[in-house]
Order: structure tokens, then C-alpha cells, then sequence
């Protein structure tokens, strides 16, 4: 391909909006431009990338047994409506009225469809296992979407459904599906972690994340360097450091004004880890009263999962309930259900008195309060496996793919049946797993680029290789570089040749920017030796070699 005849529109400044560098990058070296907020434009060189991430999945998931298939982006309400996520699902999903009023949506993830499908075509024991996917357009109204092409509102996805017979059956898919997932994930040139992860709005008893570390990623995981346990922090489990236990007695302590931990702990000269936090919330059957350790913070989400919905209490129902303003709660003496966190249960503490300006000294819980526990707590850097017990690591992590195992989660209310060996009709067991192939293409940029630009692994980029002429008006150069593009473009190397008539200069910044994993650069000087260099984008190394050597030195991918 002509760069002269490619659109290809490099900018020279960072766009103002574009923070994250795969963003800034995507815009600068012209691989996307974005159309509105969330709404990406992929361009030749962008789209050259992603379709060669889809031949990746592609070949690894047909080389499990997955069969692809294609479903509407346009789905009708009442499949939604039969699993209850029509209503479950808030904001992010589109609906609309077709002209007949009835309710549509826009699909965001396609669970509903493919259950659909198979409740109708499968019928015995006879048509399973089966692993369907599809490569297609998903559509979420993202309340915030940045960092380019990581948060969207329309996107990419690769998504794939297994149906078993039973749960040894869905065990095997998963297993496959995780082997396929590290072989595509490599194969792109991503560093990653499998993490254990939260099944969420998906449903289901088991799910795993694939995370690629960057500073640009929007979640946390949670990393063991000696046994390799790693979750993302919605599920992340870990032991808080020991605290010595105080022989302190149970007094009340006179604190005026002092109403957080932070206040308290610096008045009392403690450490934040002496303290119980006690958080008041509101939940669908009533007050629920928390606890964590002072230097730990609630988990919502772990919570959630114990007491359903909730929210916090405001102002006026703390002390309608407590009688006492916040900062000022204690666990002590409440009819209230309390749940605390399991690491509290060995200790002395301060906590609230229940009454204004007052702290409770000498809180030991079991004896002053009792409570259900759980682990409650955000697992932070600093706290410990709960398995092997060897420190843990927080790493920020951009997610690029989840595999879940959904159970009959959709099955059972879409009727998806069928008839085993002894004729009797049981529900499908369901599996479901997806990639975005967009996130791939950012998460190796931000995991590797440098000041100048892109630096692409050669398994997606755009072109294997950039053929630089530094000279467009000296005949040799060019007899050469059109030879090589010829030679080259013969073996099945896929090649860019800067054929325009800008300076040497120009032509090596672009370069650079674009990201291309090698390039040939053709100079008079060089020529006149019956030589060229070859120049690795990543190490910057560069070979002088003769023009019949080049087809050779070059490798053609695999």
C-alpha cells in the first residue's frame, strides 16, 4: 500500500480532550477520529488492526469447535422482559418503540438471543455440547465514556455462548475458552492476568476477568506473587495487618467536635486501625448497621451480596434511628441487624458512644456486641493473601475479556430445555464469554509505546513492515524501494511504502508515530554500497544488509 493513496491523518499535536495515551496515540497517528461522545470513526489503519485481532479470535475459538454465527443488534422487548433484566438494567440500555409502539432495545450484550435461538433448535442430549459466537456491534449508553476506544457507547465485541448437558460439561467449556483466551491474548502481544471477578449484571456462580495492566485502566486487581491468586478488588479477598490487642477497660471518652476517624485517632493519639467504623445504611427489609477497621473501607459490592440493595442513611434517619448524629455511632446496645467485617472479631476498640462528643474505649467485640461476619472490607496494597498469607499487590488493569458461568440462569425462564438419555427434560447449562477487540487494540498500546509513538508487535499491525525512501526524485531509491515492495508484498509480508515527497524527517517521525514493526530505509548514501538498513520500531536496532538480503531478514509473520 501507497501512503500517498492511504488516508492516513497524523497529527502533530496531542488533541485537548485525549488522556490516556492509547487515545492520544489512536488520534495522533490516525488510526480513528471521534464522531461524538463514545462514537469512534475507524479509520484504514485502524481498521486493519482490528480485523487482524477478529482472524486471531476467529482462529482460536474455531480451533475449540465454536461455530460462528451472526444475531440482530435490534432485539425485541420481551425476551429481556422474560429473564427480568428489562427491568434490572437502568440507564445504560438503549430502548426505543418501533412504528407499531412496540418496545426494542439496542443490544448490549446478546444472552437473551442466543438462549432464544437455542431453546428452539435444541431439543436432546443428541445436539449438545455446542459453542456458538459471533463477532458484533454492541450499543451501551455509557453515563461517562472517555479514554478513547477503553469506554464507549458502541463497540466491538466477540462473544461466544456455550450449551452442556451439565456442569462437568460447562467445566470443559470454560477450561477451553480460558486456553483460548490466553493463546489470543498472547498471540496480540498483551501482558495479562486471569483474575477471579464479580459475575455482576451477567449473573452466574463463577466468572474471571482478563486484565492488562496499565495506568489507564478503570478497575483494580489484586495480585499474590507466591501463590498467584489474583481478583479483581469487587472480589478480592485479604487479611489486614495484625493490631496488637490493648488491655484497655471500657470507659467513655469525652471528644468534642470529633466526629471522623481520622479526627479522632490524631485526638486520641491511636491509630486508625483501633478504631470500628460503624455506618449506618438503609436496605429493602430495614437499617443495617456496618462495621470495618478504621484504616479499612466498606465494599459495597461484597455487601450487597449479603444484604441486598441499600443505600446510605441520610442525616435525619441517623438519628431518627440511632439517635445520635453521625461520627458519633457506636455497635453497642442496637436491636438493628449489624453485619461486621470477619477481621474485627479479635481486637479492643474505640468506637462512637451513641451519645454526642462521646467515643467508647475498651470495645471488645462479642463481648459489647455481637454481629454476623463477612468479609466486608476493600482489599488494599499492603494487606495479605488470604491463602498463602505473602503480601498482596494492587495493579491498576484495563479489562479486554470475561469469561462467566451462567448455570441456567437464562435457560430456565426462556425455556431452553431439553430431553437426556432417560427421555426426562432439564434445562440447558449455559456459558457465556467475551473479548473486545478494541480493547485489545488499546491495552498494547498502552503497554507499549514510547515519546515518539506506537510500537505495534507485528501479530496486529496495520503492516509488517514501513519501507522508507528517503529520496523520492532519485531514481535508484525508488527503482529499489519498488522493488522490495514487490518482493516483499510477494511472500505475504504485508508492507506501507512512504512513497511521498516529504523530507527524511517528516517521513521518520510518521513512521515512528504510526508504530509499523519495522522499517526499511532506503538512503543514497547506503545505495551506493548496494546497501539498506532495516530498523527494528521496538529496539530502535538497526542492520545495514544488501537489497537481495532484505526478503530474507525480514520475517514473514506466523
Amino acid at each position: 500500500m501507497q501512503f500517498s493513496k492511504m488516508f492516513i491523518p497524523t497529527l502533530k499535536e496531542i488533541p485537548a480532550d485525549a488522556e490516556a495515551i492509547s487515545h492520544i496515540l489512536m488520534l495522533r497517528a490516525g488510526y480513528v477520529r471521534q464522531l461524538a461522545a463514545g462514537l469512534y470513526i475507524y479509520l484504514p489503519l485502524g481498521l486493519r488492526v482490528i480485523e487482524k485481532i477478529n482472524k486471531i479470535l476467529k482462529e482460536e475459538m474455531n480451533a475449540i469447535g465454536a461455530q460462528e454465527i451472526t444475531m440482530p443488534v435490534l432485539h425485541p422487548a420481551e425476551i429481556w422482559q422474560e429473564t427480568g433484566r428489562w427491568d434490572d438494567i437502568g440507564d445504560e440500555m438503549f430502548r426505543l418503540k418501533d412504528r407499531g409502539g412496540r418496545d426494542m432495545c439496542l443490544g448490549m450484550t446478546h444472552e437473551e438471543v442466543i438462549t432464544w435461538l437455542a431453546a428452539r433448535e435444541i431439543r436432546s442430549y443428541r445436539n449438545l455440547p455446542q459453542i456458538w459466537y459471533q463477532i458484533q456491534t454492541k450499543l451501551r449508553d455509557e453515563a461517562r465514556p472517555k479514554s478513547g476506544v477503553l469506554r464507549t457507547r458502541e463497540f466491538l465485541m466477540k462473544d461466544s455462548y456455550s450449551f452442556d448437558a451439565d456442569e462437568d460439561g460447562l467445566e470443559r467449556s470454560y477450561q477451553l475458552h480460558a486456553e483460548a483466551y490466553h493463546k489470543i491474548f498472547s498471540r496480540c502481544g498483551i501482558k495479562f492476568y486471569m483474575v477471579e471477578s464479580d459475575p455482576g449484571m451477567m449473573g452466574g456462580a463463577t466468572a474471571h476477568e482478563f486484565m492488562a495492566p496499565s495506568p489507564a485502566g478503570e478497575d483494580e486487581i489484586t495480585l499474590c506473587d507466591k501463590c498467584g491468586y489474583s481478583a479483581n478488588i469487587e472480589l478480592a479477598c485479604s487479611i489486614p495487618k495484625k493490631i496488637d490487642v490493648q488491655d484497655w477497660t471500657f470507659e467513655e471518652v469525652y471528644t468534642p467536635e470529633k466526629r471522623t476517624v481520622q479526627e479522632v485517632s490524631h485526638f486520641l493519639k491511636l491509630g486508625p486501625e483501633y478504631f470500628i467504623k460503624s455506618i449506618l445504611l438503609i436496605s429493602d427489609d430495614g437499617p443495617v448497621l456496618a462495621l470495618v477497621r478504621g484504616d479499612q473501607e466498606l465494599h459495597e459490592k461484597k455487601l450487597n451480596r449479603i444484604i441486598g440493595k441499600h443505600r446510605p442513611a441520610q442525616k435525619e434517619e441517623v438519628k431518627d434511628i440511632i439517635g445520635v448524629e453521625a461520627g458519633f455511632i457506636g455497635p453497642m446496645n442496637h436491636k438493628m441487624r449489624i453485619v461486621g467485617d470477619t477481621y474485627l472479631k479479635e481486637g479492643i476498640y474505640v468506637s462512637g458512644a451513641n451519645k454526642p462528643h462521646y467515643h467508647t474505649k475498651g470495645i471488645k467485640p462479642g463481648k459489647d456486641f455481637d454481629a454476623e461476619w463477612y468479609d466486608i472490607h476493600i482489599a488494599k496494597e499492603g494487606d495479605f493473601c488470604h491463602k498463602c498469607n505473602a503480601p498482596l499487590g494492587v495493579e491498576r488493569a484495563i479489562e479486554i475479556g470475561n469469561i462467566f458461568k451462567l448455570g441456567t440462569k437464562y435457560s430456565v425462564p426462556l425455556k431452553a430445555f431439553y430431553l437426556d438419555k432417560a427421555g426426562q427434560e432439564k434445562p440447558i447449562i449455559m456459558g457465556s464469554y467475551g473479548i473486545g477487540p478494541a480493547r485489545i487494540a488499546a491495552a498494547v498500546i498502552e503497554q507499549n509505546n514510547d515519546k515518539d509513538g506506537i510500537i505495534w508487535p507485528t501479530s496486529i499491525a496495520p503492516f509488517d513492515v514501513e519501507i522508507l525512501p528517503l529520496n523520492m526524485k532519485d531514481t535508484k531509491t525508488v527503482e529499489v524501494a519498488e522493488k522490495l515492495y514487490k518482493d516483499l508484498t510477494g511472500e505475504g509480508v504485508g508492507v506501507l511504502i512512504d512513497d511521498r515527497d516529504e523530507r527524511a524527517g517528516i517521513k521518520f517521525k510518521d513512521a515512528d508515530l504510526i508504530g509499523i514493526p519495522t522499517h526499511i530505509i532506503i538512503g543514497e548514501k547506503n545505495l551506493k554500497e548496494g546497501l539498506v538498513e532495516i530498523k527494528d520500531r521496538k529496539t530502535r536496532d538497526v542492520v545495514k544488509v544488501t537489497v537481495e538480503e532484505v526478503a530474507e531478514k525480514v520475517k514473514t509473520p506466523g
